[in-house]
């Protein structure tokens, strides 16, 4: 998979159009860089860019933006609701794809020091790339203190001395903040109320609280209340520094208590910018648990959140330009995924090694999986098993996420297995090459060998839920489940050939010796289940 870092530059315009799409163009038109969204604010007179690209391809989008920028924006004459200090405000760089927080620093130092260096212009380090610096001048509001206007003192002290760049203040530029953190959700509750109402919100729910002695209730949040005159209602603006400790919907739940408790309306709330799939989804689970609803696929519970946190209150919110995995991954199913069933088959059946076995496995077991989940839906809400519901919303959502979660693996085994053929081609005519060729050649069994044991996994997880289901599922739905488990038992026989073949060629003694253990252990544990089950349901006429 490629390496995909994100970046996230604010820059202090969100009013004149030609600004907005000249800095826009600046980093669209960078070579290996994706420009995912552009989020204008006029009250806030801010723009937030987001685009992601390789660590080499960011650094060079995001010099790009600050040049473009340089020339088109004039500190000197900026107003807005949001705090600022700099032209290009903050620019963090965010771990996406096979990259790193660590990997992410050093896109952010060598980012600070070219910036300040071509420009002229201090540069300060936020977030991780900052921890050597301790707690002094570590966060973005510590190091925005005293905004643009505080500048020219807050440059002449010895302690804010920048990161890079000169400490003689740059009127028409400011200071710009680098960093690297984690995913930054920039969320919005939406309140009938005055700046004021909506500040005090602000100051209840906010890490920092009004002060030392007085913290606020929600850690890794960063909040202030302001107006937005376009929409004519005021927010509580936050920053979720980590939305898995302060999800979104604590943070919405905690500001609607206290609009609440002033007599305030709260009329839907937004997301700036883009939004990990994860947050989305743990919001969806909880708005599931709260209401006691059964919802599985996917869509539904994105609709879900999006009606429950009113995120269409301001402007349309649509999942595939909002999520920042939709973004990325515009068609997440691989090729034999794709293709119909025939096509499928006959590829199989073709003159060629791919697909083969390890693929044939996988659709075996999400098959099987897949009937499972089938007779778990054709028992739930049907009125002749009734009392079985509650049971049936605990026993479907194993089965359909084996399911969801098996198909991938069908083009993963195809994957596996071409990787291997690639470094076997690789040449080997001196001794450096054929070390490398060797490496190349044990990470391809490694990987022929983790897939398939990927498959026996989950169907290892399937049992309990499967045999459960087979003691009070829907009678008339016996066959379909006993082709299931059938097809669940051949599918690790499938995974236990694959491996033992690739396993005689590995030399790495730990890693065969445990993998062998553990296939053993599946094959046992799906044979054991398998005549289980087929007894269980042998037995049963109603």
């Amino acid at each position: 998979m490629p390496r995909i870092i994100e970046c996230v530059p604010n820059f202090s315009e969100g009013r004149s159009k030609e600004v907005i799409e000249a800095i826009a163009s600046a980093i669209a038109n960078t070579e290996g860089c994706s420009l995912l969204d552009v989020d204008p604010g006029i009250s806030t007179n801010r723009t937030v860019y987001t685009f992601v690209g390789s660590p080499g391809a960011v650094i060079e989008g995001a010099l790009n933006s600050a040049r473009a920028a340089y020339h088109l924006i004039d500190m000197r004459l900026h107003q807005g609701e949001h705090p600022r200090m700099g032209a290009m405000d903050v620019c963090p760089f965010i771990p996406v794809q096979d990259t790193t927080m660590e990997d992410c620093v050093e896109c952010a130092k060598e980012f600070c020091d070219r910036l300040a260096n071509e420009l002229g212009v201090p540069t300060f380090l936020y977030g991780d790339a900052a921890k050597e610096n301790g707690e002094f001048r570590q966060t973005l509001p510590q190091i925005r203190s005293g905004e643009y206007e505080g500048l020219i003192e807050k440059l002449r002290q010895p302690d804010w001395k920048p990161d890079g760049g000169p400490t003689d203040f740059v009127p028409s530029w400011g200071a710009t903040a680098v960093g690297a953190r984690k995913f930054l959700i920039a969320y919005n509750i939406n309140l009938l109320a005055t700046k004021e109402q909506a500040h005090r919100i602000a100051l209840n729910v906010r890490e920092q609280g009004r002060s030392k002695d007085q913290p606020g209730r929600l850690k890794k949040l960063q909040a202030i209340g302001w107006y937005m005159e376009e929409a004519n209602l005021a927010q509580v603006s936050m920053n979720l520094t980590d939305h898995e400790v302060t999800p979104l919907h604590v943070a919405y739940e905690e500001c609607y208590k206290d609009a609440e408790e002033l007599n305030l309306a709260v009329v839907g709330s937004q997301i700036v910018g883009l939004v990990p799939l994860q947050a989305m989804l743990a919001t969806a689970d909880y708005f599931i648990q709260k209401e006691n609803l059964f919802i599985l696929e996917e869509d539904q519970k994105l609709r879900l959140v999006i009606n429950r946190l009113g995120l269409n209150s301001v402007g349309a919110f649509s999942p595939k330009e909002r999520i920042i995995e939709y973004m990325i991954h515009s068609d997440t199913d691989g090729p034999l995924v794709s293709m119909e069933v025939k096509d499928f088959i006959l590829t199989v059946g073709s003159r060629s090694p791919t697909p083969g076995g390890g693929s044939v496995a996988a659709m075996s077991a999400a098959l099987g999986a897949a009937l499972g989940a089938m007779v778990g839906f054709l028992t739930y809400g049907n009125k002749k098993f009734a009392d079985l519901d509650t049971k049936m919303r605990q026993l479907i959502p194993p089965l359909y996420k084996g399911m969801k979660d098996l198909t991938p693996f069908i083009d993963a085994d195809a994957a596996a297995f071409s990787e291997y053929m690639l470094a076997l081609k690789l040449p080997h005519s001196n001794e450096e090459e054929t070390n490398e060729r060797q490496k190349a050649l044990q990470q391809g069994l490694s990987t022929a060998v983790k897939v398939p044991l990927c498959v026996a996994r989950i169907v290892t997880s399937l049992w309990a839920p499967l045999k459960e289901l087979a003691e009070i599922g829907n009678i008339n739905c016996k066959s379909d489940l006993q082709v299931g488990v059938r097809n669940l038992e051949t599918a690790v026989w499938g995974t236990y050939y694959n491996i033992s073949t690739n396993l005689d060629e590995i030399t790495d003694e730990e890693f065969k010796n445990k993998t062998k253990a553990e296939i053993d252990d599946a094959l046992k544990t799906a044979q054991e289940n398998c005549v289980a089950i087929l007894k269980i349901l042998d037995g049963r006429t109603s």
